[in-house]
């Protein structure tokens, strides 16, 4: 008797498991409750103060005007993004808007994880962003992400420093010259106080990003669509300098190689470094933690033979490719990304925008924290050279990374950096392109 009764137990207990998993569906953002509203989940990682303040403000906006189509805000963290949307999209439980960086795109694009938004997004949103900021989000023939904010890398600079050296400001317009950035770090390097401090604890990125302005790109894609490597004359320009800088001139602090940005401040803020390549948003640290009457300024970085140009990886907003609400997602980020709207995202992150209409906004374009210099800057942003290159992580991890630590500090030469770039990193990028 017992065994003749396990199948209907066995339906009864189906049944009620797919009513639970119904009644969570209207919870986690995956579903339509029982009223009609559907459910989106937007995972931000937002982490600033005003960032945070921003972005939930924004969803409290859209849900008091669309009671059809509501949205929970998720909190992510940049710490370890890659890894939790892999584990959820494995696992079918993806946010429906997905909050990453241009750069973390690639696998997920490739794998069938984000839906293609060429038929989602409207033209108003399309045509206000520049193509060379769609082109960090396309890969293949898909695009798999809008990019919204960017950030070109500055000097910060102790003004006080500056002005008593009696060196020439350098300007957007009238920027430094890499050689003539060396030859300022080493005019600016007193008894106690470096010209400049590299914080070149992840320094692959920084080196690719800068190179751009040389003419450097490393990565070289053939007609056959397959990806080499190359270290030609215009990679070696940022590089070098620094090498020179650290090794040669003694300009740059040794130290600073193994630091993270915000570990150069306090150095900043008490006169042993005169200034430090840093990320743009960095200037809200600056002004949050610099002591009473520090004063402190933004400048462009050097430019090379390709001008101020430099690479940039974009945040993105995202639609997952299992969302059952793929149009009502897309409606949400068009929505976050009205100008005013990402006007609002990038003071909150001190980011520049992207979208041409929010990037020539007044608010933006004050001499006051910088925010001038930066916006000046943002027709030379360009994608990172690694943008779409399949297998990048690896050689950035394996190969790159430690030889271009080994190389700033002074244990290996060009020769053999090229050496290990080239030779290594092609061995590698073979493998993902088979």
């Amino acid at each position: 008797m017992p065994r003749r009764r396990l199948p209907a137990l066995a339906t009864a207990v189906t049944t009620v498991l797919a009513l639970l998993l119904a009644g969570c569906s209207g919870d986690d953002g995956r579903g339509t409750e029982a009223d009609g509203t559907i459910r989106l989940s937007f995972q931000s990682l937002a982490w600033q103060k005003e960032s945070v303040d921003a972005n939930r403000q924004l969803v409290r906006e859209w849900n008091a005007t669309h009671p059809d189509v509501q949205v929970d805000y998720v909190q992510g963290s940049w710490d370890n993004v890659h890894d939790q949307l892999l584990t959820s999209f494995e696992g079918g439980e993806a946010p429906d808007i997905i909050h990453d960086a241009s750069d973390d795109l690639a696998d997920f694009a490739y794998g069938g994880y984000l839906a293609d938004l060429r038929t989602l997004l409207p033209d108003r949103l399309t045509e206000d962003i520049p193509q060379q900021s769609w082109a960090t989000t396309t890969f293949g023939d898909g695009v798999y992400g809008v990019p919204f904010l960017q950030e070109p890398k500055v000097l910060i600079a102790n003004t006080k420093i500056l002005e008593a050296s009696g060196v020439r400001i350098p300007t957007p317009g009238k920027p430094w010259s890499w050689p003539e950035f060396r030859q300022i770090t080493a005019k600016l390097t007193k008894k106690g106080t470096y010209g400049v401090a590299w914080p070149l604890k992840e320094p692959v990125s920084v080196t690719l990003n800068l190179g751009l302005s040389s003419g450097g790109r490393l990565f070289h894609r053939g007609t056959d669509g397959k990806v080499t490597i190359r270290f030609d004359e215009g990679d070696r320009v940022m590089p070098g300098t620094v090498r020179d800088q650290v090794v040669s001139d003694r300009s740059a602090a040794r130290p600073s190689l193994g630091m993270g940005g915000s570990d150069t401040l306090p150095g900043l803020f008490g006169g042993k470094y005169a200034m430090v390549p840093l990320g743009f948003s960095y200037r809200q640290q600056v002004v949050e933690q610099a002591p009473e009457g520090f004063e402190w300024t933004v400048l462009p970085a050097p430019a090379g033979s390709g001008g101020l140009a430099q690479g940039v990886s974009p945040q993105t907003l995202s639609v997952a490719e299992d969302s059952p609400h793929k149009r009502e997602a897309a409606r949400f980020i068009d929505f976050l990304l009205r100008p005013a709207n990402m006007v609002r995202l990038a003071k909150g992150d001190w980011m520049l925008p992207t979208g041409t209409e929010a990037l020539a906004d007044p608010a933006l374009h004050t001499a006051e924290n910088g925010w001038a210099t930066g916006t000046a800057l943002a027709r030379a942003l360009r994608p990172a050279p690694a943008q779409s290159v399949r297998g990048y992580p690896e050689w950035k991890d394996k190969v790159a990374t430690p030889a271009l630590q080994e190389y700033y500090s002074g244990a290996i030469d060009t020769e053999e950096l090229k050496k290990r770039l080239v030779e290594d990193g092609n061995r590698v990028l073979a493998r993902y392109q088979r």
